[in-house]
């Protein structure tokens, strides 16, 4: 493996990590093969075997180009993938792995027979764990997915990945940095962030990246803000409760019936006392009793208070003007007289 690395990269050199092209590794790099055989095996769905059936001869040949051995047991519904003495590449196990995983997750086979090229890599996200609610679940999976698929092609463009939502996964298949962005996108839309505001901020980067001025500046000030919403605000109660303050000794024990008499003296009485006291306790409220009651009675029968007439003034020949009388009465006489 030495041949393969042997043109060391300078990192000054390195303007973007992403599109830096990596070295293919070819059998020369690895002559004696592997010393241990590998194996891997994924369940499928019983809906995918037919699909499974029709395609599997070029599963097989697709990974014999690499030499490795593919498996599809219909009794059992798995796929097993296994190394072979002439495999020379150590890690093609791990991406006929991943392929066999995308097939089980109803990727079509012309997208995961790509996860075998070295640029190309595969991403499995579970989003069916981020939300409790069910119909909450439902309504943004399909905000993921959008009307008539249009979020979700928005998405594959300007990621440059195959995307594909089913049940409680998304499946991808891209390069990395497509698949980064892919995650983020998916994981943020779970905790009910707009997949727009992340296609937005991908269309203003590929139009920054392209401009020679503001390529290497930052675009913290044209990219959209997220508002972050929190659904989940806990109810408060209508009676909140205040607590005590904390002392290190435990609460008083209740008074027993002993400690109540000697607190009122009884217990030293003799019992012909004590229920003398009694009696005549209760004849006490009785008494007290039966006056409430002949009060509630009686005021039924209390006349209600008259409003006293001392506060009208009463009309006195002193307070009439005479003269003005006359006036006034001498006038509408003249008036009838004309008319």
């Amino acid at each position: 493996m030495t041949d393969a690395n042997s043109e060391e990269v300078n990192p000054e050199s390195v303007v973007n990590a992403w599109k830096m092209k990596l070295p293919e590794f070819k059998p020369e790099h690895n002559p004696h093969g592997l010393l241990e055989e590998s194996s891997f095996a994924t369940l499928f769905p019983k809906y995918r075997e037919v699909y499974l059936r029709e395609c599997w001869p070029l599963v097989q040949k697709s990974l014999g180009e690499h030499n490795i051995k593919a498996e599809l047991d219909v009794i059992e519904g798995s796929m097993t993938v296994k190394t072979s003495r002439k495999t020379w590449d150590p890690y093609i196990i791990l991406k006929a792995r991943d392929m066999v995983k995308l097939l089980a997750r109803s990727v079509p086979y012309e997208q995961a027979v790509k996860v075998l090229n070295d640029d190309v890599a595969c991403d499995i996200i579970k989003i069916g764990t981020q939300t409790q609610n069910k119909d909450r679940f439902v309504k943004r999976r399909q905000r993921l997915i959008g009307p008539n698929g249009s979020t979700l092609k928005a998405l594959e463009l300007l990621t440059s990945c195959y995307i594909l939502v089913q049940g409680n996964t998304v499946s991808a298949v891209g390069p990395y940095r497509g698949l980064q962005q892919v995650r983020r996108v998916v994981e943020d839309t779970m905790e009910n962030v707009h997949p727009i505001y992340h296609i937005k901020a991908l269309m203003i980067k590929r139009e920054l990246a392209r401009d020679e001025k503001l390529k290497n500046e930052s675009w913290e000030r044209f990219l959209p803000t997220i508002p972050h919403k929190n659904t989940s605000k806990r109810k408060q109660p209508a009676k909140k409760r205040t607590k005590k303050e904390y002392t290190p000794f435990p609460p008083a024990p209740p008074e027993s019936k002993v400690d109540k008499l000697l607190a009122t003296g009884e217990y030293f009485l003799k019992e012909d006392q004590r229920k003398h006291r009694k009696k005549h306790e209760n004849q006490e409220k009785q008494d007290q009793a039966e006056v409430r009651r002949k009060e509630r009675r009686e005021s039924a029968f209390i006349p209600p208070e008259e409003p006293s007439s001392s506060g009208t003034k009463s009309a006195t020949s002193s307070d009439i003007n005479v003269e003005e009388l006359k006036n006034k009465i001498r006038k509408s006489q003249t008036k009838r007289k004309r008319v």
